[in-house]
C-alpha cells in the first residue's frame, strides 16, 4: 500500500512539473494580446492597455533590434518590462526582442537579443549537429519549432538557412560554419546575400511531436490519482 501511495505521489509531482512547463508556454501567448497603434521614438512603446515600456536604458543593440522589427512589422503584440513580442509576422511564428543580451563570439563578436521562431521538425539524428553548428540555433521538439537568436533579422535568416542545409545534408557542420562567416563578410563589404534576405526553404506544417507515453497510464488514471491524494 505504501508503495502504491509513493507511486501516485510521483505521478502527481510529474504532472505538476509538466503543467508548469505548459503554463509557461501558454503565458507567452497570453502576454501577446492585441495591440493598438503605437509610436516608436527609439525609446518608448505604448500598448492599447496604456502600458508604456521605456527602453531608454536598454543596451544600444537591443534598442536597435526593437527599432528594426517595429519598423518592419509594426507594434509588438506583447510587452513586458524586459521584452517585446510579435506573433505571426512574415515567416515568423514568434519574434522576441529582449533587454538582456548574450555575448556570442561566432562567427564574430556580437551580442544576441532577438529570437525569431519558425515551425520546423528537426530530425532526431540531426539534433547533435545543430548544437555543434551554432549554440544560438535551438529547437523545441514537442512544439515543433526551430529558433535563431542574434542581433538582426538577416543574421537569423542566415543561421536558419544554414541549419536547414545541415539537416537536408547539403552542407556539413564545418561547411556551414565557414559559409556563415563568409556571408557575413560579404554583407559587410556591401553585398546582398540571399541567405540573409529570406528563408530559402518552405515553411513546414504539422511539426509538433508529442512523443510517446512510456508509463501506460491514461490521463483519466492520473487525474483519479490526483483526486485520491487530495483526500
Amino acid at each position: 500500500m505504501k508503495q502504491t501511495s509513493k507511486f501516485f505521489s510521483f505521478v502527481l509531482a510529474t504532472l505538476i512539473s509538466l503543467t508548469s512547463c505548459t503554463s509557461g508556454s501558454t503565458n507567452d501567448n497570453q502576454e501577446a494580446g492585441n495591440a493598438s497603434d503605437t509610436t516608436m521614438n527609439h525609446t518608448k512603446m505604448k500598448t492599447d492597455s496604456s502600458n508604456t515600456v521605456d527602453v531608454t536604458n536598454w543596451p544600444q543593440a537591443s534598442k536597435m533590434a526593437a527599432d528594426e522589427i517595429t519598423g518592419k512589422y509594426g507594434s509588438p503584440d506583447g510587452v513586458t518590462a524586459n521584452e517585446l513580442i510579435w506573433l505571426n509576422k512574415g515567416t515568423w511564428v514568434k519574434i522576441c526582442v529582449t533587454k538582456s543580451e548574450s555575448k556570442h563570439s561566432f562567427p564574430i563578436e556580437h551580442t544576441d537579443m532577438m529570437t525569431t521562431t519558425i515551425n520546423y521538425k528537426v530530425p532526431e539524428d540531426k539534433m547533435d549537429e545543430l548544437g555543434k553548428f551554432d549554440g544560438s540555433v535551438t529547437f523545441d521538439r514537442t512544439q515543433g519549432t526551430m529558433s535563431a537568436r542574434c542581433d538582426k533579422e538577416g543574421n537569423n535568416f542566415l543561421a536558419l538557412n544554414l541549419a536547414n542545409d545541415i539537416i537536408t545534408n547539403k552542407k556539413s557542420v564545418e561547411e556551414a560554419r565557414k559559409m556563415y562567416g563568409d556571408i557575413i563578410k560579404e554583407k559587410m563589404n556591401g553585398g546582398n546575400p540571399e541567405y540573409m534576405n529570406k528563408l530559402t526553404f518552405s515553411i513546414q506544417t504539422n511539426t509538433p511531436d508529442p512523443d510517446k507515453n512510456t508509463t501506460g497510464l491514461t490521463k483519466e488514471q492520473v487525474t483519479a490519482a490526483i483526486e485520491k491524494n487530495k483526500k
